[in-house]
């Protein structure tokens, strides 16, 4: 049971009323998937510890000149590196657990792969928002204790979501409002100062960041994390199900492709560009075998038309399988996919194109051409099942001879056995494969029932008259697609929307202290003119009224009236709230928006396991219009395996795009680091 609270209590809450958690997350239901999440957490850790070791060692046999110290040296290596890999092969368990993710109906099918969360430390964002917020806006910090704390509780629910729908809008709920934050509170010409730190879900190596942009992207990976394991709980055993399945790994796939378009360099392997696009591939391949899994559901009749459409879909879902498995095994990838991920793509990938191979040579076999038989139809069928026909055969003439029939329907029995075999080869090469009972069960009987069906047809003088069976053509009624996010149907309030409208009142523009202005309307005249819609400006002012007299100019941005607030007052609302004052002096502050021409450069540092404490990884810099595509790119691209075996630099330029949220940001560029920037370093993590 998934889902079910474990025998250990939570501690009583002081409120227990069904308000008290946020909806979309239970932070106290201990689930067998909180659980697998600690476990995670806990091997984050002894990665870190053992990476550390590992650079000790290393730094210590570059300066070391004795002999014996360098043998001992290159021994501790060796254990180093055997312990990574345990740790590794043990977070990839992790990560293919079929008790956690996994529906708990029982069911005779192949399980699917889901994505795990990625962990994260606890930030305070009080002190840092709250200078911001009397350093940049003159506004006590204090009085917005509420909002902080409203952001915070959202970020602490979005590590513990729950596995469904409100989890989701949950999670993406917090990538909005980090728009917001980001507009309101992260100029371009400074760093706040909040370290941003989060585990690699494949790798475990944590990557941390003066920057909103790892926050952001990392929020992303988890939603699209939680639509796999949303799709991996479907109950498959049901045509809702099969479909929710299908849903839920498109929304996954169009999730991660968007963090891959917009997020572009991210410092952290999950969500590099070439890992995002086989995760992509990867559940759209998971959403392609749900879609023949939903046709073969109401069960295959043996029928000539239905067994042409389920071998087709059969060939599809194999296509895409290998198609994943070539991606899979191409660096540098390779290198950091789970090991059991790419042997499961290739022996679905063996396991579909022996079904398709099957269901054509039953086609073949069973049904000959009778009396009121539509040729036509199956002759035309015949013809778009293959790419082309054997040599010497033709789609009519094959319907017609039965010799012919029964002769390269044998020859699809003997390639779907072939690569029956391979698939349960390729099972008994992988550990974690040998452990999952249902997909030996499931590939064991689709081999048995091959091989029965090739006995019961085999004859003696089958070797004389071999024919080489073609591919079957992959061709699919239900074409899976990406579907993107759609943000725009979240309705989402801004939490500091207090501070006034963010297309004004914003972190990259910079505003003069609120004067307070003390001015009477003369015969009902108050010597200037109002303009804009929230927040409203001073225009057309008379230079000798009593208003430009007491200090106002045009442009100030009205900011309240009587202490009365107006920045989100329209026009007409500030004009009648100044004629109710009638010939009684009227008390007004302003803030004029000063000239942000001049900027200084802007830094974000990138720390990783046992970099030094320095800006070096990252520079986020707003350059000359001529310097501007001088800035440089440093990727450095290190296999997870050999953890700090030194690859060559590669330099190259890239443009980091951001999700529009709120208000336009200048586009940023950026260098990027890998998480495996470990040598020559002794530093702690930050």
């Amino acid at each position: 049971m998934t889902d079910a609270l474990l025998p250990a209590t939570p501690q009583p809450l002081e409120k227990e009323n069904d308000g008290y958690f946020r909806k979309g997350c239970n932070p106290l239901a201990q689930t067998g998937r909180s659980k697998l999440q600690n476990q995670r957490a806990a091997l984050n850790q002894q990665i870190l510890k053992a990476v550390r070791m590992r650079t000790g060692v290393e730094n210590l046999l570059k300066v070391a000149t004795n002999p014996k110290v360098r043998e001992q040296a290159r021994l501790e290596l060796s254990f180093v590196n055997s312990d990574l890999q345990i740790l590794k092969e043990e977070l990839e368990g992790l990560n293919i657990s079929l008790g956690v993710y996994q529906n708990t109906e029982e069911a005779f099918t192949i399980p699917l792969i889901p994505l795990g969360l990625k962990e994260t430390k606890d930030i305070d964002f009080s002190v840092v928002l709250k200078d911001f917020i009397l350093e940049h806006y003159s506004e006590d910090g204090y009085l917005y204790e509420d909002e902080i704390a409203d952001l915070m509780d959202l970020r602490q629910a979005c590590r513990t979501p729950s596995r469904d729908e409100a989890g989701v809008e949950l999670l993406m709920t917090y990538f909005i409002q980090l728009g917001f934050v980001e507009s309101r509170f992260f100029p371009p010409t400074r760093q706040m100062g909040l370290l941003f730190t989060w585990y690699d879900s494949l790798t475990g190596v944590p990557v941390s960041q003066q920057n909103l942009l790892l926050e952001k992207a990392s929020v992303l990976f988890n939603t699209g994390a939680l639509y796999t394991q949303i799709g991996t709980r479907c109950n498959r055993q049901t045509q809702a199900g099969l479909e929710s399945t299908i849903d839920a790994f498109q929304r996954a796939a169009g999730v991660l492709n968007y963090l891959k378009e917009t997020f572009t360099h991210t410092p952290s392997y999950d969500m590099s560009p070439a890992m995002l696009s086989v995760l992509v591939k990867m559940m759209l391949a998971q959403a392609q075998e749900s879609v023949f899994e939903k046709i073969s559901l109401p069960g295959i009749r043996n029928e000539f038309f239905m067994l042409v459409k389920v071998a087709q879909e059969a060939a599809k879902v194999g296509e895409v399988y290998q198609q994943l498995h070539a991606a899979m095994s191409q660096a540098p990838v390779k290198e950091n996919i789970p090991y059991s991920w790419a042997s499961l793509a290739c022996v679905k990938a063996h396991h579909y194109a022996a079904l398709a191979h099957y269901f054509t040579a039953i086609l073949l076999i069973d049904h000959q051409v009778k009396p009121g038989t539509d040729v036509d139809h199956q002759e035309k069928c015949l013809s778009q099942l293959y790419n082309r026909m054997p040599e010497g055969l033709t789609p009519l003439a094959t319907l017609k001879n039965g010799q012919q029939r029964r002769q390269l329907g044998k020859s699809h029995l003997r390639r779907a056995l072939t690569h029956h075999e391979e698939s349960v080869r390729e099972a008994s090469l992988c550990k974690k494969l040998r452990s999952i009972e249902v997909l030996q069960k499931v590939l064991s009987a689709a081999q048995e029932r091959s091989r029965l069906t090739h006995a019961q047809h085999q004859e003696d003088d089958d070797l004389l008259n071999l024919i080489d069976a073609p591919d079957v053509m992959a061709k699919t009624e239900q074409e899976v697609e990406i579907i993107l996010p759609q943000f725009s149907k979240l309705t989402v309030t801004d939490f500091f929307q207090k501070l006034g409208p963010l297309s004004v009142f914003s972190a990259n523009k910079r505003w003069t202290p609120p004067r307070s202005i003390r001015f009477t309307a003369e015969e009902g005249d108050f010597g200037f003119t109002l303009r804009g819609n929230a927040p409203v400006q001073v225009h057309f002012l008379d230079p000798y009224c009593s208003a430009a007299v007491a200090g106002a100019r045009e442009g100030d941005y009205i900011a309240s009236i009587q202490l009365v607030d107006c920045k989100w007052l329209t026009v007409s609302e500030v004009m009648k709230l100044l004629k109710s004052f009638g010939e009684n002096e009227i008390q007004m502050e302003v803030v004029s928006l000063l000239d942000s021409t001049s900027s200084m450069h802007s830094k974000c540092a990138t720390y990783s396991v046992g970099m030094q404490k320095t800006y070096s990884m990252i520079c986020l810099a707003i350059e000359d219009d001529d310097k501007a595509d001088k800035t440089k790119k440093i990727s450095k691209k290190l296999s997870f395996l050999s953890w700090g075996t030194n690859k060559n630099r590669q330099k190259s330029a890239s443009t980091l795009c951001l999700p529009s949220v709120g208000v336009a940001r200048p586009q940023i560029k950026k260098k990027l680091p890998s998480p495996f920037s470990l040598l020559n370093s002794d530093s702690s993590l930050y």
